[in-house]
Parts: structure tokens; C-alpha cells; sequence
């Protein structure tokens, strides 16, 4: 009775003479003598047909870190042969095409053989396509499995051959071929396999890796151990049988532990940072132009190299100071921050609240929430351009009805916090307390339209009403906005617009895209000083002091919306501008009752922002805010209707930015920013006309002359 090895060996006869006659055959249709002579005289033409690789875009921060990367559904990074380790290189040629040097595209004893091969095992064990068939199938033909396209593959393989090294083929080969578990190429499988650049993989590592090539699914190792521990063994005992390995070394890979799971790379998940990146460079006015079709191939598969603003260490402290001082809401409440380098409007950190993966949803940058008694600040500056200064007396009384003729309610009438009566103050005292009553009188004075004005010159790009209670922070904006304003102060008026990209390169290393901050004076330098000097009086005895940061001047203000749904601290150094925002990312909930309080921006917030500040300027010069001229400021005034007659006045200080008296008990020092009663509806007409005042006269400590204004 024959033996089976009788048995295998005519049937690799038989199968070798089928493809002899099939191959003859096929050289006989005229389309296929048609693809032998096409292109004749054109060295390259074929070669130059490969389409470019996708590859995947890495999004950097400032000190070269991964921030996150950006691929479709190919993640891949292109290498050079030379980086892949020798070895490796023979793993993937001895299980693949062992005579890949031999042959000239096509490999018909090799077919041979495995079709003989897999018909003695009873099933596919060795496949027969070339290294140069398998590319050319991956890059140059449809998906459609035909006689047609088989006979594409063959003679287009020989053309290829003869067009480009085989080291060039192999490179393209093993930078396209996929590995499995979203592992495009001989890299991204290095990297999610075991965590490691290509240069770095042992010979067992690479015989895994080129084990999954024949079927990346089946031979899985996070799925199927047992099977890709079969298959590895196959590779290692092909290795040795063609003499590249000795039999001690494939014994000890087969005793090599398979890879447990796989390795998360940095930049897997996108992060709010990343994401806004992500929509700059797709979004219209995108640095890349083109149309959304370009935009969308080159963020995902242009291999791009994004460099942005980000400072690591701060966004690592910014998620710290968050986790570490907001309370616990089971998720119902959070805390976003942006930070922001006043010198030039670099964003610096970005949490946009909860994680990511949870919300998707970046309250900096994509919300709008009523950032409370924080938007003073805009009415404050106002006030100082109209020749107003932070030592006017106004009266605080409450309560404080405002005419509101053809709006609703009519009047208009804010209280204090807590029902405080308030009294006569001077701009500094109402601002260092938040003082409601004061505030809505001021706006009052000088024109709620004057007051848009400085908010949309400042960075606020949301649409602004001048609503009676505009000054109060009825009008949402987003933290980026306000982190935006509150820089121009800390840059003595100059106003920077927020950028998020420093320069993109190509995958070739040039430079395609460098970014140009756009920089315009907002409002005055001396007015700028006036407001920080006031500024700083909230952090120092007001509704800010746990924002304070020892050693370190701040400025900035506390704001809390209607019924403690929204809470702000937004403030600044020379150096950094931060904004921080608490409340729940889905609706107006109100913070009643949270962490055992009722939170306004002078607690959690202001907390955040201190702790954040003080760690992230750690180690940092500590550099004074620059100084008004005093000569430029004028005398005391009286701003509005006067307070009533048993209603005593206090002195106007001559010390910019500071109070002339003590508060008294109705105006605690600490008393947190405040509530407000419903939105006023906007009257028909509001005159934008600057309010007129009798002319004052101040003298000049410097000179000792006398100046009227």
C-alpha cells in the first residue's frame, strides 16, 4: 500500500504541474501580455503608484511629550529597514517567503510546496504569495478575490520587482502589513504588543510578532494564548531549520512568556486639550486649509507632527488641585480650569471637567455659564476709563432699586448678600466685598453698553446684553473668555487671543504651519494697574483669600451665580492667568448644601485656584505687578445719588487701591460673592452716551499743582 509520503510527494507533482500549465496559460491572454509591456521605458511607474502610507499624527506638548495621537483606522508609524533588528527581520521572511531574495516577484516552488504542505496537513499551514504579492495586494488591488485580480497580483508583483529594491519591498512591506489589535506595521505592533520602539524587540519578540502577519485575529496572544504559542513555535523552528537561529534558541523563545495584555501608549485616549487641537486643525480657518476632506486626511493619516502649547507638569497639577480639594458629588458637581500665559495668550493647561471619556464636553472652551460678581471686573474698568477712581464713594445700601423703564421687573432691585444693608463705600471696598447694590449703581452711572463694550475689547466673545443686572453676571461666557479678559489686565492692557498650536511638520520634518499670536492693546496701561491694584484687595481682605498664595501678589475676583448654580475664581499673577469654574456640567443645579456649604466662588473655587497657583508657580521668580502712576489718579467723588442723610461717608483714601475706613460688621471681610434675584429683561433703549460729571480737581503729590478733570 502506498505511504503517505508517496501520497504527498505526487501530489506536490501533481499540484506543481497544475500551476505550470495555469501560469503558461495565463501568459497567453492578451490582457495579461497587455500588464507584462504596459509602461516599458518607465522605470518608476509602477513604484511611484503605491499610495502613501497613512500614518498617524502625533499631537505634542511643549516639551516634546505625546499629548495623544490621531490615526483613522490605521495606526501606524512609518520606520526605515535599518531600524528593524535583523533578526526580526528574518522571522517575518522565514514564516512569510524564505526565498524572498531568490525569487523575482513570484515564487512558483514555494506555491508549490505549500500547497503540498497544507494538503498533507488537512489544512492552510504555509501560504504561497510572495512578499511581493502580499504588498502589492495591500497597496495596489481591490479587496475582490477573482482569477481577475489573482492575475493582476502575479504579473504587477514581477513589474514591482523590477522597479524596486528588495529591501525597498520589504521596508513598504513591513510598514503595511497589519498585526492585529489595531497594529498597523512593524512599529505599532512593537508598541502595542510589548511597549517597546521596533529597535528595541528580541528575536523571540519578533517571531511572535511575525507569526500574526498569516492571521492576526486567529493567532492573537491576548485571546488565544495556546494558539499563538503554536504558531510562534512554527516561526522558531523555521528559523532554525534555515539556519538563522541555532536549536538552543528557538527552545529557549518557545519558553518565552507570551504578552499579557496590551500596551496603552500615551496619547490613546484623547484628553479636552487634545480634542480642541484635534478641532482647530479640522475645523474652517484651519492652518492646514484645504478643504474638510483634506483636513481630515492629513490630521488622521498625514503623519503630522503637532507641537502645541501645553505645559505637562502644569496640566498634571491642575488635575491634581481639582481632585484633591472638590468635594465628592458622586459626579453631580465639577471643577474646570484654564491657565493661561499672559505674555503672549499660550494655554498652558485645560481640564474641561469631568473625564473625557465620561463627558466629551469642554466646559472651557465649548460652555457658556454666568460667571456672577467675576464680570464686575469689566464694569470696574468702565468706570476707570470715564475718569472714575477706585477711591469714589457709591452708595452699597440695599436695597437698591434700579429703574427699568420698558423692562422686566421694573424696577430692578438686586440685594446683598444675605440681606447685608451695606452703606457708603469706595469702589475698592465694593469690589473687595462684592457688593451687589454698589455694583448695579455703578453700571447705572456709566451705562451698561459702556460696560459690553470693555468685555468684548478684553477677550468676551459671547453676545452681551446690557441688561440692568449685566454687571451682576447674568450673561453666560466661557472660562476661556475670562481667562482671556483677566489676562489683559496682568499684561498691562494688552489683550493676546488664546492659542492652543505652536507649529505643525509634515511626516517628512518640514514645517507647515507657525503660529502667530495676535496681540492688540484692549484698553490702557495705567488703567490696567488701577484694576489689578484693586484687584488684589479681594485676595487680600475680601472674597477671595483662599486664593491667596504667600509671598506672591494675586489679583483677581470671586463669582457665584443665581441660587449657587455656577461658583468662579478668575485671577492672575505676572506670570500665569487662571480661570476656575465649579458646577454641574449637564444643567443650572443649584450647590446648596455641598461639601457641607453652600459654594460660592470665594471657597472651593478660590481654593483650587490657590493650590493650583502655588504649585504651578513654584520654584518661579516672584515678580511684582507693575505700578499705576499716582499722579494719574484722580480725587474721591461721589458717583450717583448720594446716600441718605444719616448715612455717614467715608473718607476718600489717597492711596490707590486701598480703603480709607474698616469695614464695618455689615460688610464682613470674608463674605463670599453673592446670588442675584432673575435676570432683567433689556429696556428699548439704552443710551451709550458716556455719563457727564462735574469737572474734579486733585493735587498732585509729585508737583503739588492743582489739576481739574
Amino acid at each position: 500500500m502506498p505511504s503517505r509520503r508517496m501520497w504527498v510527494r505526487f501530489a506536490f507533482v501533481i499540484v506543481a504541474a497544475g500551476i505550470a500549465l495555469a501560469f503558461a496559460a495565463i501568459l497567453m491572454v492578451p490582457e495579461a501580455q497587455a500588464f507584462f509591456t504596459a509602461g516599458k521605458g518607465k522605470k518608476d511607474d509602477l513604484a511611484k503608484s503605491l499610495r502613501p502610507l497613512s500614518e498617524r499624527s502625533l499631537v505634542l506638548a511643549r516639551d516634546g511629550s505625546t499629548v495623544a495621537v490621531l490615526h483613522a483606522e490605521e495606526n501606524r508609524v512609518a520606520v526605515k529597514l535599518s531600524d528593524v533588528p535583523i533578526q526580526v527581520q528574518k522571522a517575518v521572511i522565514d514564516i512569510e517567503d524564505d526565498r524572498f531574495y531568490e525569487h523575482g516577484g513570484i515564487d512558483l516552488r514555494s506555491l508549490g510546496r505549500a500547497l503540498a504542505t497544507n494538503v498533507s496537513a488537512g489544512g492552510v499551514r504555509q501560504g504561497g504569495s510572495t512578499i511581493t504579492q502580499q504588498l502589492v495586494k495591500n497597496s495596489l488591488l481591490s479587496p475582490k478575490q477573482d482569477v481577475h485580480r489573482k492575475l493582476k497580483e502575479a504579473v504587477l508583483s514581477v513589474r514591482l520587482e523590477s522597479q524596486m529594491s528588495k529591501n525597498q519591498i520589504l521596508e513598504r512591506y513591513l510598514n503595511t502589513v497589519y498585526f492585529g489589535n489595531g497594529a498597523y506595521g512593524i512599529e505599532a505592533a512593537a508598541e502595542k504588543y510589548y511597549g517597546v520602539k521596533v529597535g528595541q524587540l528580541t528575536t523571540a519578540q519578533g517571531a511572535l510578532l511575525a507569526g500574526l502577519i498569516r492571521n492576526p485575529v486567529y493567532y492573537d496572544p491576548f485571546r488565544y494564548p495556546d494558539v499563538a504559542t503554536k504558531r510562534r513555535a512554527e516561526v522558531a523552528d523555521r528559523m532554525a531549520q534555515l539556519h538563522d537561529i541555532s536549536p538552543a534558541d528557538a527552545t529557549a523563545i518557545k519558553d518565552e512568556p507570551l504578552p499579557p495584555k496590551p500596551v496603552e501608549q500615551p496619547g490613546e485616549k484623547l484628553d479636552y486639550f487634545a480634542d480642541k487641537v484635534k478641532q482647530i486643525l479640522l475645523n474652517d480657518g484651519s492652518p492646514l486649509g484645504g478643504t474638510p476632506q483634506d483636513r481630515y486626511q492629513e490630521v488622521f493619516n498625514g503623519g503630522l507632527r503637532i507641537h502645541t502649547t501645553l505645559d505637562p507638569n502644569l496640566q498634571k497639577i491642575a488635575l491634581q488641585k481639582i481632585d484633591e480639594n472638590l468635594p465628592d458629588t458622586n459626579g453631580k458637581f465639577t471643577a474646570a480650569l484654564v491657565s493661561m500665559d499672559p505674555k503672549d495668550g499660550a494655554v498652558r493647561a485645560l481640564v474641561g471637567g469631568p473625564g473625557f471619556d465620561q463627558a466629551q464636553y469642554d466646559i472651557v472652551t465649548d460652555g457658556a455659564r454666568q460667571p456672577g460678581s467675576s464680570f464686575k471686573a469689566f464694569t470696574l474698568m468702565a468706570a476707570l476709563e470715564q475718569g472714575h477712581s477706585p477711591n469714589d464713594i457709591i452708595d452699597g445700601t440695599a436695597p437698591c432699586p434700579i429703574p427699568n423703564p420698558g423692562g422686566t421687573p421694573n424696577p430692578y432691585s438686586p440685594s446683598n448678600f444675605e440681606g447685608e444693608e451695606g452703606g457708603p463705600m469706595t469702589l475698592t471696598d465694593a469690589t473687595a466685598h462684592s457688593v451687589n447694590c454698589a455694583y448695579a449703581r455703578l453700571q447705572e452711572a456709566i451705562g451698561g453698553r459702556n460696560v459690553v463694550d470693555v468685555a468684548n475689547r478684553m477677550g468676551i466673545t459671547h453676545h452681551l446684553t446690557p441688561v440692568k443686572s449685566l454687571t451682576l453676571g447674568s450673561e453666560a461666557v466661557s472660562p476661556l473668555e475670562m481667562v482671556t479678559a483677566y489676562a489683559t489686565f496682568a499684561a498691562d492692557g494688552e489683550r493676546h487671543d488664546p492659542y492652543f498650536i505652536q507649529s505643525v511638520e509634515d511626516r517628512n520634518g518640514k514645517q507647515i504651519f507657525s503660529a502667530k499670536p495676535k496681540t492688540r492693546r484692549a484698553v490702557a496701561a495705567q488703567n490696567a494697574r488701577v484694576e489689578t491694584q484693586v484687584l488684589q484687595q479681594v485676595v487680600e481682605r475680601g472674597t477671595g483669600v483662599k486664593a491667596a498664595i504667600p509671598g506672591r501678589q494675586v489679583a483677581g475676583k470671586t463669582g457665584t451665580a443665581e441660587d449657587y448654580h455656577d461658583a468662579w475664581f478668575v485671577g492672575y499673577t505676572p506670570q500665569l492667568a487662571t480661570a476656575v469654574w465649579m458646577g454641574s456640567p449637564t444643567a443650572e443645579v443649584s450647590m446648596r448644601g455641598v461639601g457641607g456649604i453652600n459654594v460660592q466662588g470665594g471657597s472651593f473655587p478660590a481654593q483650587i485656584w490657590g493650590a493650583y497657583m502655588k504649585e504651578a508657580l513654584s520654584g518661579q521668580p516672584v515678580i511684582p505687578f507693575s505700578q499705576p502712576d499716582d499722579s494719574l489718579i484722580p480725587g474721591a467723588q461721589q458717583i450717583g445719588s448720594p446716600p441718605s442723610p444719616t448715612s455717614s461717608v467715608p473718607t476718600a483714601s489717597t492711596t490707590p487701591g486701598s480703603s480709607t475706613t474698616t469695614p464695618s460688621a455689615s460688610i464682613p471681610i470674608t463674605i463670599p460673592s453673592i446670588t442675584r434675584p432673575p435676570r432683567p429683561t433689556e429696556p428699548p433703549t439704552e443710551p451709550r452716551t458716556v455719563p457727564t460729571r462735574a469737572p474734579r480737581c486733585y493735587t498732585n503729590p509729585r508737583t503739588s499743582s492743582t489739576v481739574c478733570r
